[in-house]
């Protein structure tokens, strides 16, 4: 009875633990939504005054927000594909060729990840100031390639950690050339942890905020946007877009989470 009574008493410990840790994370995202639909005109919209879908509606009337988070996707796509181009080659180069400071350029890799991201805003906007080029969506990538480089190239060389060199003598041996073997074998294999630094990248420049605001001149980003609307309070449009990009995220996660390109594999 005593162990019954003690297991049941942990159990319920348990379950009151991991509901307090879940209210503790989606708590504030379900404030974002419920907002989004309240009816309330009142800064900063803390006051429930009815069900409403306006703000949605008003969304789509707000040009500036709208471009702002445009403006966001853009750079985040762009910058995905270029940090994730360069980090995969990075790691594979790091991974197969030995050389005279590869110790040093490897220990490189971590800096621009652990300074603060102040630090490497201020570094960039020197850099940019001094060789004349104009702040704006060009500075914005090409800040965003920098601080998303290295998180491709952790990613990849973790898959590398565990590869084969074999199979590509093998595929050479049977009369492939390495630019074939690079994307018949090399790539397929190195794939998830390609697709994962990407989505950390992507991730990563959506969500950026301190280094953009160094670098962004007359191009304003999503979040920019959003910082500019926290000084009167957040506004209800922003609540909106914000409960779409979860609604999307969601979306994204329960499709790659789910059996659907397992089957398609499979067939």
């Amino acid at each position: 009875m005593k162990r019954q009574r003690k297991a049941k008493c942990k159990k319920g410990i348990s379950i009151i633990f991991v509901t307090l840790v879940y209210l503790f994370l989606f708590l504030p995202i379900s404030v974002v939504v419920v907002n989004s639909t309240n009816a309330t005109t009142t800064k900063p919209y803390l006051s429930w005054k009815g069900f409403t879908f306006d703000w949605y509606i008003k969304l789509f009337e707000n040009d500036e927000l709208l471009g702002a988070f445009g403006n966001t996707m853009i750079i985040a796509i762009v910058s995905t594909i270029l940090a994730t181009a360069i980090g995969t080659l990075g790691a594979i180069g790091m991974y197969k060729y030995k050389f005279k400071g590869k110790g040093i350029i490897d220990a490189l890799a971590y800096i621009p990840v652990v300074i603060p991201e102040i630090v490497l805003g201020i570094s960039l906007l020197t850099i940019f100031a001094k060789v004349n080029i104009p702040r704006g969506m060009l500075t914005l990538i090409l800040a965003h390639v920098t601080f998303s480089v290295p998180f491709v190239i952790f990613n990849v060389r973790a898959r590398l950690a565990g590869y084969d060199n074999s199979i590509e003598e093998a595929s050479m041996d049977l009369g492939a050339n390495r630019i074939v073997t690079f994307f018949e074998i090399t790539l397929p294999v190195l794939a998830p942890g390609i697709a994962g630094g990407a989505l950390l990248a992507f991730t990563l420049s959506i969500d950026d905020i301190i280094i953009s605001y160094f670098v962004y001149g007359q191009t304003k980003t999503y979040p920019l946007k959003v910082m500019e609307s926290i000084k009167s309070g957040v506004a209800p449009d922003v609540n909106a877009l914000s409960t779409l990009i979860l609604i999307a995220t969601i979306g994204l996660v329960i499709l790659t989470q789910s059996g659907l390109f397992k089957k398609k594999k499979e067939n």
